[in-house]
């Protein structure tokens, strides 16, 4: 049997970040999804000249927008905002408007459409069926820049202590196919059910991963590692360290604040790594169990600190990461986004948002879809 082929990590300036924001499109008579995506794609696809900008989902409710590489969060968000207007431009024209949230809160998985005339997308459901056709959910994706590949699974490591404190302030997902599920992220439940997706490995090497990477790939299970569906992982195609766990985000302001939590984070252990330290990591068995924890209960999640096993409220946790995170906020000019993290702390989470907007209309999830609307188009009172 041949040996694992190398995966080089490509060349990628220090904490620059890239951001991937899925939006559904909902028809704005019903708050239905719509399956607009393939009528509007073709209209933008001059965006997409010098790499991909606006691009094609699993289902056609969707479209994803994609940012060029940046050194500031400012600059990203103005890159995804300016991008996210043309697209609203041509779903009005469809008669539907934009949304995001981990979740719909009451269309059906059943009645959704699947991407024609992509090979990826119908592999991926033969393969998965039933548990793949579920997959009504949408994400944010944030790149940070990681310059040596020595750095990205230290780093990986060590940040999947802080995957919670991102599940919560990202949660936004309390509603599936019109039930209340309990849950903060009932996304993050649904998308681990995916055999590549979930949480990742902790790897002691390079070679480690080259060599599960090439034991996937001789088995049939990927054809290649972009496919590793995991809620953090290495992205050797951009040299960036990928992070996946976020629920649908409603607003540009909180985009912004999650994407400055996880630049500031990488940027953090990078400098730690470059000044001889060794970064703290989780036992696997602590990982899974604060994602859990952060699914179910949102802000008010409990979570394990570190390998003692110690424990707090996550919310305490994430205002003292804030303080300690300030200088190198400082040095990115990410400050005002990070402060942007206290305020979802303080005003609530988008699961709390849109159950009780829920409760002020008699459970009318209409009046939910709505809210969710009106955040994206003109962010969150107040803001």
């Amino acid at each position: 049997m041949n040996g694992p082929q190398p995966i080089p990590f490509a060349s990628s300036e220090q904490s620059t970040l890239g951001l991937e924001w899925e939006l559904a499109l909902v028809d704005s008579a019903t708050g239905e999804l719509a399956p607009h995506a393939p009528a509007i794609l073709p209209s933008l696809e001059y965006l997409n000249a010098d790499g991909d900008r606006v691009t094609k989902e699993l289902l056609t409710n969707t479209v994803e927008v994609v940012t060029g590489v940046h050194h500031r969060v400012a600059d990203a968000l103005a890159d995804l905002s300016g991008t996210i207007d043309l697209v609203r431009e041509r779903a009005a024209i469809l008669g539907a408007d934009l949304m995001c949230a981990g979740t719909h809160p009451y269309s059906q998985w059943y009645q959704q459409q699947i991407t024609p005339d992509s090979e990826r997308y119908e592999t991926l459901i033969d393969r998965t069926r039933w548990w793949g056709r579920q997959m009504m959910i949408w994400g944010v994706h944030a790149h940070v820049g990681i310059a040596d590949q020595r750095k990205v699974l230290p780093i990986m490591n060590a940040l999947l202590a802080y995957l919670p404190h991102f599940q919560v302030l990202t949660a936004s997902s309390p509603f599936w196919a019109g039930d209340a599920t309990g849950y903060a992220s009932n996304r993050a439940m649904m998308f681990q059910q995916l055999p590549t997706a979930g949480l990742p490995p902790q790897f002691e090497t390079w070679a480690e991963y080259e060599a599960m990477v090439g034991d996937l790939v001789h088995t049939g299970v990927i054809d290649d590692n972009s496919e590793l569906r995991w809620d953090l992982r290495p992205s050797p195609k951009w040299g960036t360290l990928e992070i996946r766990v976020f629920d649908g985000i409603s607003t540009v302001a909180e985009v912004g604040a999650v994407a400055a939590l996880a630049q500031c984070l990488v940027d953090d252990f990078a400098a730690r790594l470059d000044r001889g330290e060794e970064l703290p990591r989780l036992q696997p068995w602590f990982v899974r169990e604060n994602k859990w924890r952060a699914a179910r209960y949102g802000m008010e999640a409990i979570i394990i600190q570190n390998a003692d096993g110690d424990e707090r409220l996550v919310t305490d946790d994430t205002l003292d990461v804030l303080e300690r995170l300030a200088p190198t906020a400082d040095k990115l000019d990410c400050a005002q986004e990070l402060a942007g993290v206290r305020a979802i702390i303080e005003n609530g989470a988008s699961y709390q948002r849109q159950l009780q907007v829920a409760s002020r209309h008699d459970g009318s999830l209409r009046e939910v879809v709505a809210s969710l609307v009106a955040e994206l188009r003109d962010g969150l009172p107040g803001a």
